[in-house]
């Protein structure tokens, strides 16, 4: 099941191979999809969920964002999806 501030990989469409952050969910088979840079929080992509690879990588810092005010900036998503890039690296380095 999808999760708000989770982190997700596009694996069809125009975007295919990029990473986002849902910051909605429509129903059981569609989410929102915002990455910060292209897709800003305030036009948010609607995405299928068989178009995605759900990541266990859910971002506190969207998630609290969204429980206080309702909204998440467009650097908070660039972040937690910087932050996430960053540290599949570190564990891909260690693993070699």
């Amino acid at each position: 099941m999808p999760q708000i501030g989770q982190i997700v990989e596009i694996i069809r469409g125009r975007d295919a191979g990029q990473y986002a952050v849902i910051v909605g969910i429509v129903d059981s088979k569609f989410v929102l999809l915002a990455d910060g840079d292209k897709r800003k929080f305030d036009q948010p992509k609607k995405k299928n969920l068989i178009h995605l690879q759900l990541l266990s990588e859910i971002s506190a810092e969207v998630v609290n964002s969204l429980d206080e005010s309702g909204r998440v900036t467009n650097g908070k998503l660039r972040f937690a999806i910087s932050k996430f890039i960053a540290t599949t690296a570190n564990h891909a380095q260690k693993g070699e």
